[in-house]
Parts: C-alpha cells; structure tokens; sequence
C-alpha cells in the first residue's frame, strides 16, 4: 500500500508539472511573452536589463507566435497593422533571432535620413532638444559591454553624455531619441520605400542601433515583414542594472511597471 501511495504521488506530481507547463506554453503563444532588453540600441527608452512582457493580442498571430517559429500556418490570423511609433519585437528576417525596435514607417512610406534628421514621405519630423542623457560610464548588462558616449573619452565611472531630442512622429506620437555623433552612413541614408507587407523600424539610441538604415546583406536588418513581428511592447515589468538579476542592489525600482512610450 505504502509504495502504491509514493507511486500515485510522483504521478500526480508529474501530471502538475506537465499541466504547468502546458499552461505556460499556452500563456506565452497567445498572449504575453517574456523579452529581456540585452542592448543599448532602444536607450533612453529601454535600458539594458529592463525586463517587459511582450503583448501577442495586438497584432494578431503568425508561425513566429509558436516557439521556434512552429505555428502550423502562414500568414496572419486575427491580424492587424501595427501603427507609427508602436514599439514592437520581431523575428529577424534572415538570423532568426529576435529584435526589439520602433516602427518609423510603414507600407508606402517613403523614409530617409538627413543630417541625423528623419524625414517622412519628404517631410522633416520635428525634433525638440530635452536635457542630455546621462549614465555612468561602465560595464553594463551580462554582455557587459560599456556605453558609447558623445563626451568621449570618458573614465570609468565618469558621466557619459548623449544629445537627447522628443521626436514627434505625422501621427502625433512622441518618444526620445538620442544622438552620439553627426555625419555617420546612418545619419545620410538614401530614400527608402516601405513594400507592402513590410514595415521600417529603426532604435531610438540612433547612432547604436541595427536597423531598417542597413541592409541584411550587410548585417543589417532590412524593412521587417508584417508576419515577422511577434507583438508590442507596452509595459516594463522589472529593471536591474547588474549583470544577473539576483543582484537586488542594482534593481532600478523606479522602472518596475513603466509604460514603454
């Protein structure tokens, strides 16, 4: 009787595992999924080591929904187009990793970049100068990797600076964008038509960011097609600024729960 009962109870314990983890699966495919921020290419926005839940409801769903990109279907279900200035993580179109960045623009547009200013269908977008960024200069996140700074050379644990701006989009949206050099490729672009089905994102850190500014063929990441896109980002849920989350004294407490904007 007594091995029956230890053998019922590592049963049941399995099944609970089991249904656990079915249930996480579930939670993760339909509705939210968990992305760390491991760059710097979306500051001051998100910070390295912020932690957010990723909303799948909003786009609907495609084969990159599932884990390893298995849903059983091409195309979009229950899908719609995400708008300017959503920021959203998607599926690198040829590495297979996945990226978090901004849409700028989307099919039809047509985006290029001036002397570091962004133009939209021929029209500059306005910028208004805020405070400069500030962050301490050192190693940051697990990569730890130090920050690129526009006061360069900085010494570590001085201050480095970035030029910060608000950037209004046509539709109204405005988030930060920050500046470290002028006159780089990624500051003079030519003309970019976005493609049907496709949409332009670049990160908000302009000057360290792998975006739509470059092409695949040179490592860059191209327009982003629609079914690529996995969800958006809206609410940050834990921040630390260590190189593992259980260092609890580098817990930035004044991000836990800040909407993305």
């Amino acid at each position: 009787m007594a091995a029956a009962a230890k053998s019922d109870g590592i049963w049941e314990t399995v099944k609970t595992i089991v249904y656990a983890l079915l249930i996480a699966g579930v939670f993760r495919t339909l509705f939210f999924q968990p992305f760390w921020i491991p760059s710097g290419s979306m500051k001051d926005t998100l910070l390295i080591g912020d932690f957010l839940f990723v909303n799948k409801m909003a786009y609907g769903y495609s084969r990159h929904s599932c884990p390893f990109s298995m849903c059983p279907f091409d195309g979009r279900i229950f899908g719609s187009d995400p708008e300017r200035g959503d920021v959203v993580v998607f599926r690198h179109p040829t590495e297979g990793t996945d990226f978090i960045k901004r849409v700028i623009g989307l099919p039809g547009d047509r985006i290029q970049m001036i002397d570091g200013l962004l133009h939209i269908n021929g029209t500059p977008v306005e910028l208004t100068p805020e405070d400069p960024f500030e962050e301490v200069y050192e190693r940051q996140g697990p990569q730890q990797l130090p920050p690129r700074c526009a006061n360069e050379p900085v010494g570590e644990g001085g201050i480095c600076l970035k030029d910060r701006f608000t950037e209004t989009l046509p539709n109204g949206v405005s988030h930060s964008i920050l500046n470290i050099t002028n006159g780089g490729r990624a500051d003079n672009t030519p003309e970019f038509t976005v493609p049907e089905g496709h949409v332009f994102v670049m990160g908000d850190n302009r000057d360290n960011s792998v975006d739509s500014r470059f092409p695949q063929s040179v490592g860059g990441v191209g327009f982003v097609p629609m079914d690529n896109i996995i969800g958006r980002a809206d609410r940050i849920m834990f921040s630390s600024a260590g190189a593992r989350m259980v260092y609890f004294w580098t817990w930035r407490s004044d991000r836990f729960f800040r909407a993305v904007e």
